[in-house]
């Protein structure tokens, strides 16, 4: 038989029109029914013996499969958890952050973006030679480190975007980007700056205009101008590089862009501005008024100017509108961010963020505190990361450092609102931990990888690498020999410091239910923070001199230090004798962790401090700042002082020779650029210059510069 289509179909297989018309072919056959009927019944037989078969071997491999082979079906996770609706204060927030031209776009620090239209100008740079070897700078990031990346050295950077400078070195090629702020206008200039090119030809200067986030508009090329269109109205855009005589760019680039954009060797100053056409000398007025208002500001905050400065700039330059969630929000570095698919918001990284904004900047102080509690998730905990696509740490949380961070920015702000949003979330975290973390009585890391929505490509989930990572202290050798339960899904190992920052967290948290009136609120977290206080008591070690971390799986003290034997300090878990004895016998003693640079992750003598790798003897300003916290609640001026005064040296070192805001910094030399592991505009290694800011106010209630 032959089978003919005298039909059509549609793109789903479906006859559409006409019929299947079978005609006999040339060849006949004679059948024999009952020969037909058995090899029927037979085939039918093997077939279904065939399905169980398979049926069975799937069922096999299903079980025996790990789920983290399994494929998700959409590229996002569908999380639910705590966020819904903004309430109408921190709407008014949002609102407020997300106005006007700043550098928003967290692919390249060379871009500005007016919000809320997303209207964008790139700042892009062509290398030309005369041979093989043309290139395209399009976008640009802070301490990208891969072979022949850019090296930018960030310059000042206001809270609003209305002053910010910095220098870019690529392919032999130096120069320097400012923008600033006229008005509503934005003016940008671009300078060339001495270098050791390695091609004949001079560089060009692209600037690139259109919309991102997919927001409505259309880009319009002119004579001598581009206009942009939105539904909130028209900017047009200008460049020195046209004249009168010359109306458009000199020539065409083949580079792939796909929005107009003008061009211009960068032979001399060139500049852009939006609003109305400025001359290079009109624009560098504008930048210099700005600049000066941005010095003037600094100036005012007196002996904490050079910090208020540094904060400033590694908060400006790190902030980003995020358009999945349509926020403004501070993840850790745009490096960081742009690896995680768009941001990454680690916990206690981003409440530290906050904390530091509101030196200056309260409602960025707020979005960042509150963006981090919206993450959590529908089990009830702030989780170790929250990335592009809703994709979460379902199996594990980190730090609970947000209920410090919280009343922090209430004492100094006084906003109500701002507790009523977080309360409720803090709530739930702070129960979690005694529900979800509880080993006889002490607090210890875990790690529970059967959560949903399963995060597939994190294979540390339900693992003991897993329950490490929720400690924040990724490799620190005090984790070394402690053992996973796959039962209870936690370390086997009382952690001080845990178990401290819990207890700072329940009397924070108390102090907050207080303030908003929930007295059976507060008296349950007091009830927790004094039952952990005393549990916290057992591990105190009096030939020790400190409280020490407890193998659960032995029964035995672990005797390796970290900063994190300090932490009762920060909740005035720890006697005075026993504050005094940890001060003078441990964090003063040179062979542990007194020192030229100061607070390392791993005592000096450990076996491991010579490592110098991530958590393993680097130090951090997390830490440090921890630390100095439980030093104001006993130590006299004169050891706080110092160990705040030593902190802002590690930070000054490197940020006045190369301008980085690293992530850790080496214990033995000072330096955070002899490893690659410590990103090099990291915001919490501001940290280390805010002890010196909080020292020197005395009253950190005080703000400084505050829009």
């Amino acid at each position: 038989m032959t089978i003919v289509n005298h039909g059509t179909f549609d793109n789903q297989g479906n006859k559409a029109e006409g019929d299947w018309i079978w005609k006999p072919s040339k060849m006949h056959v004679r059948i024999n029914v009952h020969t037909c009927r058995k090899a029927i019944l037979v085939t039918i037989g093997c077939l279904i013996a065939a399905i169980l078969l398979t049926y069975c071997d799937c069922l096999a491999e299903a079980q025996a499969r790990p789920v983290a082979s399994s494929q998700a079906q959409s590229r996002m996770s569908g999380a639910n958890g705590y966020a819904g609706p903004w309430s109408p204060n921190y709407s008014r927030v949002q609102q407020h952050l997300a106005q006007g031209w700043n550098t928003w776009d967290v692919n390249s620090v060379a871009t500005s973006v007016l919000l809320p239209e997303g209207l964008a100008i790139h700042v892009g740079l062509k290398h030309n030679t005369t041979v093989g070897g043309d290139a395209f700078l399009e976008n640009a990031l802070i301490g990208r480190l891969n072979p022949g990346a850019e090296v930018v050295n960030p310059g000042p950077h206001s809270w609003d975007g209305s002053y910010t400078d910095l220098r870019i070195s690529w392919k032999g090629h130096m120069w320097r980007i400012q923008s600033a702020h006229a008005g509503s206008d934005l003016v940008l200039l671009v300078t060339p700056l001495p270098s050791k090119p390695i091609s004949a030809l001079p560089p060009t200067v692209v600037f690139t205009v259109n919309f991102l986030w997919s927001r409505p508009g259309s880009i319009l090329q002119q004579a001598g101008s581009v206009q942009a269109h939105s539904e909130l109205g028209a900017v047009s855009v200008y460049c020195t590089c046209l004249t009168a005589q010359t109306k458009s760019s000199n020539s065409y680039l083949n580079l792939p862009i796909g929005s107009p954009y003008f061009a211009a060797d960068l032979t001399q100053p060139v500049g852009v501005s939006t609003g109305t056409p400025r001359s290079v000398s009109e624009i560098q007025t504008v930048i210099d008024r700005q600049r000066f208002a941005y010095e003037r500001s600094i100036a005012a905050a007196g002996k904490n100017g050079p910090i208020v400065d540094a904060i400033e700039t590694t908060l400006g330059w790190d902030t980003i509108y995020e358009p999945e969630k349509r926020r403004v929000v501070s993840p850790v570095s745009r490096v960081w961010s742009v690896r995680w698919g768009g941001y990454v918001i680690f916990d206690w990284d981003t409440f530290f963020a906050a904390t530091m904004a509101g030196i200056g900047d309260r409602d960025l102080a707020y979005a960042d505190a509150l963006e981090t509690l919206r993450e959590e998730t529908a089990e009830g905990f702030v989780p170790n990361y929250a990335r592009a696509g809703g994709w979460k740490s379902s199996d594990r949380s980190e730090p609970p450092v947000g209920a410090i961070t919280v009343l922090g920015l209430y004492n100094k702000f006084h906003d109500r609102w701002f507790l009523d949003d977080a309360f409720q979330p803090l709530l739930s975290w702070n129960r979690w931990w005694a529900e979800h973390r509880d080993i006889r009585g002490y607090l210890a890391w875990g790690s529970y990888g059967e959560n949903r929505p399963e995060n597939l490509d994190d294979r540390s989930r339900g693992t003991r690498a897993g329950a490490i990572l929720e400690s924040g202290l990724d490799n620190s050798p005090m984790y070394d020999s402690s053992v996973y339960d796959p039962q209870t899904h936690l370390l086997e190992y009382a952690d001080v410091g845990l178990m401290s920052m819990y207890i700072a967290d329940c009397n924070a948290l108390a102090q907050i239910a207080e303030i908003l009136d929930k007295t059976s609120e507060a008296r349950e977290l007091k009830d927790r923070a004094t039952r952990y206080r005393a549990r916290l008591a057992t591990l105190w070690n009096p030939a020790a001199g400190i409280f020490l971390n407890k193998d659960l799986h032995t029964g035995k003290f672990n005797t390796r230090l970290s900063p994190t034997n300090f932490y009762p300090m920060l909740a005035h878990a720890a006697t005075p004798d026993q504050a005094r004895m940890m001060i003078q016998r441990h964090l003063l003693n040179p062979n542990e962790f007194w020192g030229e640079w100061v607070i390392p992750s791993i005592e000096r003598d450990d076996p491991a401090f010579h490592d110098q790798n991530y958590w393993r003897g680097r130090i951090w300003g997390p830490m440090n700042y921890l630390v100095y916290l439980g030093l104001r609640n006993y130590d006299g001026a004169t050891t706080r002082s110092a160990f705040a005064q030593k902190s802002y040296n590690l930070f000054l070192k490197e940020w006045r020779e190369n301008g980085h805001v690293h992530e850790n910094y080496n214990a033995i030399t000072g330096t955070g650029d002899d490893v690659t592991n410590s990103d090099r505009f990291y915001h919490w290694g501001a940290l280390l210059g805010y002890v010196e800011y909080l020292e020197q106010s005395k009253a950190d209630g005080k703000t400084v510069g505050t829009r």
